[in-house]
């Protein structure tokens, strides 16, 4: 009980440091539009804006990577098919070429979603997630919250979701040691599995050494599962 308090304490101390952040800081900085590398879509997880994503984003940025922010999403709270259709949209619209999708939590979800469904041309070279419910949590069954029964381990649409395993040797997962969101884990069959050395949902995303460890992930050489 005590890890689990702590988790959660360390969890939204970072996510009420991203929901603080100054006005100035809520606009997508122009310079992530430019670079020569690989594009970065980012796909944060749900009641989340691309802020939440922002270390490792301004990182790659600064390594030459244009880094994609999918307007009108607002704190993802949309069903996982049409906000994998809205961003499938900013790919085609901009002819994006081996893209590499940066998600966290439900983003791993739309994420794989477009790997499997909308992205018909290609264009998502791979995707790096950060613990992401590829099995569901128990917590979507107990929390009174329409936005989360899409991560019932019971769901159809995950279910399904899981059974394509082609797409999964595309994927780093990596997850905390603990996660008190996502008891479950974040294991993919078949995918490179990867853990931070850090308890937390959130935490991952603004730790100096978890922020390495995805920025080295996303911007590296494809691994091999």
């Amino acid at each position: 009980m005590a890890r689990f308090a702590l988790t959660l304490l360390t969890d939204y101390a970072y996510v009420w440091r991203v929901h603080l952040v100054p006005r100035s800081g809520r606009v997508v900085p122009a310079r992530w539009r430019h670079g020569d590398r690989a594009p970065v879509l980012l796909l944060p997880g749900v009641y989340e804006t691309w802020r939440f994503l922002r270390p490792a984003a301004e990182r790659l940025s600064a390594l030459g990577h244009p880094i994609v922010v999918v307007p009108g999403t607002g704190h993802n709270r949309r069903p996982i098919a049409a906000t994998a259709e809205a961003a499938q949209r900013i790919l085609d619209a901009h002819d994006l070429r081996g893209v590499v999708v940066l998600a966290h939590s439900k983003g791993g979800l739309v994420g794989k979603t477009m790997m499997v469904g909308t992205d018909v041309d290609g264009r998502i070279e791979r995707m790096v997630a950060v613990n992401s419910p590829f099995s569901g949590t128990r917590w979507s069954r107990v929390l009174p919250n329409p936005a989360l029964r899409a991560f019932s381990p019971r769901d159809a649409a995950l279910l399904r979701l899981a059974e394509q395993l082609l797409a999964n040797g595309r994927v780093t997962s990596m997850a905390s040691r603990f996660d008190a969101h996502v008891t479950e884990g974040s294991v993919l069959p078949g995918a490179v599995n990867v853990g931070f050395p850090v308890d937390g949902h959130f935490r991952p995303l603004g730790h100096a050494r978890c922020v390495d460890m995805i920025v080295a992930a996303v911007s590296g050489p494809s691994p091999a599962p």
